[in-house]
């Protein structure tokens, strides 16, 4: 389509696209949405944006669990999880939780651990390292389970590709129940029970779910099976609903779509994270200065990141200690801790990333994805330079970390190129020693001397799956205002579309015409300032990590010229104020 104000290329080098285009039937659905919600035609038009019709507007402003959550048991083998599970907790037997090092892997761990503590059930935790054990089940760590008096053992958030561990494990024993979203091959491991609404015998109308998701659903069904058998009768039933607050966390981190069954789950999730209850989450956010009503961003972006940094760089183990643990002083030690991570996980990160983009740029970008690989890259990092890469040049990106005759390999895509199934078919064809994941991220291993014929593959099945089309790096706009029409009333409206993630982009709009006064540099990297219009309005602006590239630049230098501005509209309330900044995400030149 035509570029928004004729921005084919700008200082970012993106070609501005209108999100959800401007055709007649989209006008008049817009302006429908404005009439019967009375919303202003700037709301609507952003609604429409969003593929929402006119009948579903009033769910998608108000998502509920009563009309998104469905029966759990549609889900295939969750009454075979529950039967074993009812019966280990009638049993008193020990259950065994072996999760993943990441954020969905942690609050799947924590949200499982709350609720057989909350029912009587005695649980123990395992979760690997993620440089001496990689990632997902692993034959020692669920002997390591059994030795500690687990006779099941459930995997949170992997085990669906772990055919030959769950083979060893089945025949010392070991009783495993699966649960887990990743892509699946069309062959299940040996398991109990199998839950996964990525299995190929699904319907998929689930599959949009992180790990968390699929946990709360079979707590649900649990719960539901333990109220069967008489459980409640001397105990009393939980809550479920106090753990949503653990069910946002874990899907807004996994950058899973924020639509359907997911979007209710966050935006009830916030609202139980707000009250504070869960005292890890309340110690991390008191370390981190978090002091206003949550939202998806303070999530992914302040949150997320403290938690994932144990399994990056530290002990794996204390994201989800930190979300189950209800001792003060004990959550205050893990927070403090994790703080220290991230910090350690930036600096090497940056480390990496320099080394990594240096790499990319000298392979040159023919072909439609980036594979690069380092000796010793921290393999805590390579996913987040992946997702790095894959932003500054609009292509997928793998990154390697090489050790020996093998590499551990972490992948981030793009939209419309599906990056796990191309793992998983590159591993079926004997190009990858084991990989999986879901279409955006993925996970592997590489022989050294198959890193070439990996890129290749890759390659070969992306130009496939491109169909001739070129790459082109495009930013969705919203809409166009003035300086001065960057009201706070617009952003308290908009803020009802929240939560905001994959799948429901915020709103991002073009501050036109521009001036740029007093641009300074803060921290060494982010650039503030304050954009004028011609009638005299104003309005703060922020570039995060601006000057790693020519944003920063065009900032600073701007030499009295006007520019258009893309980015997010955010509430300020710095002192009790009702402002509005803008999160700048690129400029061009008028």
């Amino acid at each position: 389509m035509p570029a928004i104000l004729g921005v084919e290329s700008s200082v970012t080098g993106k070609n501005w696209q209108p999100r959800g285009g401007h055709s007649p039937e989209f006008e008049r659905e817009a302006l429908a949405i404005a009439q019967r919600y009375d919303l202003s035609d700037l709301v609507a038009r952003v609604i429409a944006n969003r593929g929402v019709s006119l009948q579903k507007v009033e769910k998608f402003l108000n998502p509920t669990l009563r009309d998104a959550l469905p029966d759990p048991s549609s889900l295939k083998g969750i009454e075979n999880a529950v039967a074993r599970l009812t019966l280990a907790i009638q049993e008193q037997e020990k259950i065994g939780i072996f999760a993943d090092y990441d954020v969905d892997g942690a609050t799947s761990a924590a949200l499982l651990t709350r609720f057989l503590h909350a029912v009587g059930a005695d649980s123990v935790l395992y979760v690997p390292d993620r440089t001496l054990e990689g990632y997902g089940p692993n034959i020692n760590g669920l002997k390591a389970l059994k030795e500690q008096g687990a006779g099941v053992v459930i995997t949170l958030d992997c085990g669906i590709v772990a055919f030959d561990v769950l083979d060893q494990a089945a025949n010392n024993g070991l009783d495993v129940v699966v649960v887990d979203h990743h892509i699946a091959e069309t062959t299940l491991p040996r398991a109990t029970a199998v839950v996964n609404p990525n299995r190929v015998d699904e319907s998929g109308e689930l599959g949009h779910l992180a790990a968390v998701g699929v946990t709360f659903l079979l707590v649900i069904a649990l719960n539901r099976g333990l109220r069967d058998a008489g459980w409640y009768k001397a105990r009393p039933e939980p809550n479920l609903m106090e753990w949503l607050d653990l069910v946002a966390l874990g899907t807004v981190c996994d950058v899973v779509a924020l639509t359907g069954l997911n979007r209710s789950f966050v935006a009830q999730g916030l609202k139980v994270m707000a009250q504070r209850h869960n005292s890890g989450i309340r110690a991390l956010s008191e370390i981190t200065g978090l002091d206003r009503k949550p939202d998806a961003y303070h999530l992914g972006y302040v949150l997320g990141p403290r938690i994932n940094a144990a399994g990056r760089v530290g002990d794996a183990s204390l994201g989800a200690r930190l979300l189950s643990s209800e001792d003060d002083f004990e959550v205050f030690d893990i927070a403090r801790t994790l703080e220290q991570y991230n910090a350690e996980r930036k600096s090497i990160e940056s480390l990496v990333l320099e080394e990594a983009t240096a790499q990319a740029e000298q392979h040159g970008f023919d072909g439609p994805v980036i594979v690069v690989a380092g000796e010793g890259w921290h393999p805590g990092v390579i996913g987040i330079v992946a997702g790095r890469l894959r932003e500054r040049f609009n292509r997928p990106a793998c990154v390697v970390t090489l050790n020996g005759d093998t590499g551990k390999g972490s992948g981030r895509s793009v939209q419309g190129l599906a990056m796990g199934a191309a793992v998983i078919a590159a591993h079926q064809s004997g190009v990858l020693i084991a990989g999986g994941g879901h279409a955006m991220a993925a996970g592997f291993t590489v022989e050294r001397n198959k890193i070439d014929t990996f890129r290749e593959f890759l390659s070969q099945r992306f130009n496939v799956e491109l169909s001739g089309a070129r790459l082109i790096a495009s930013m969705m706009i919203d809409g166009i205002l003035a300086p001065a029409g960057a009201r706070r009333d617009v952003v308290d409206t908009l803020e009802r579309m929240g939560p905001f993630g994959s799948a429901n982009p915020e709103p991002r709009f073009v501050i036109s015409p521009a001036s740029i006064y007093r641009p300074i540099v803060l921290g060494g990297n982010h650039v503030r300032c304050v954009l004028m219009g011609k009638d005299g309005g104003r309005l703060k602006a922020i570039a995060f990590r601006a000057m790693d590239g020519n944003l920063g630049s065009a900032l600073l230098q701007h030499d009295g010229r006007s520019f258009h501005v893309a980015g997010h509209l955010r509430a300020d309330d710095w002192q009790g104020r009702r402002n509005v900044q803008l999160f700048v995400d690129d400029v061009a030149l008028i």
